[in-house]
């Protein structure tokens, strides 16, 4: 019975050890090719992927949370032109929520080290003095992950960072990110050819 759970436990690393080749390939290669410059050049190469854009669409969001290679608006505006407003803004929320969750933990096991290396220190100090500010950090984050247009991706390592339980975070994220994301979705569908 051993032999069989190591084989599993085995050969699901491979297989998440493949999935982050694959999805370092991709960025790497949209980012060489200038993809990540505009609107047309992501939505020219998320469909150049054919049925296999709205996975690489997903992929490329989650992996903004934690890297900022482009403003995630971007995405999600794209994901509405390409897909439509319901399946482009499926896609954003499933990886724009992955990515929050992600930096979250990444945050809560590496702490400032790792966040100093991946963010601005300047503006890691504007947002703790916001924070510090706020009367109720739950509060601040659920408005700051419900409105469009705030920076929220630092919002995420910021909570890692502060302790926030992720009884309180994972619900915030999951209940507020659907906002903002419909409303870009739902602004591109009707303003952006």
């Amino acid at each position: 019975m051993k032999a069989r759970e190591t084989i599993i436990k085995t050969v699901l690393i491979l297989l998440f050890c493949i999935l982050v080749a694959l999805v370092a390939f991709i960025l790497f290669k949209g980012w060489l090719g200038g993809s990540f410059d505009s609107f047309d050049t992501l939505k020219t190469y998320i469909a150049s992927f054919g049925i296999w854009g709205p996975v690489v669409l997903a992929m490329i969001q989650t992996v903004q949370v934690v890297l900022p290679v482009l403003p995630g608006f971007t995405g999600c505006i794209v994901g509405g032109a390409l897909f439509g407003p319901v399946v482009g803004f499926v896609v954003s929320y499933i990886g724009m929520c992955a990515g929050s969750i992600i930096a979250y933990y990444l945050a809560r096991k590496y702490g400032i080290k790792l966040v100093s290396k991946l963010m601005n220190m300047e503006r890691y100090r504007v947002w703790i003095d916001r924070i510090n500010r706020s009367k109720s950090y739950t509060v601040f984050l659920a408005a700051c992950i419900v409105l469009p247009a705030v920076p929220d991706d630092f919002l995420c390592f910021f909570s890692g960072l502060v302790d926030m339980p992720p009884k309180k975070y994972i619900p915030i994220i999951l209940l507020g990110k659907p906002w903002c994301i419909l409303a870009y979705c739902i602004f591109c569908n009707y303003f952006i050819p």
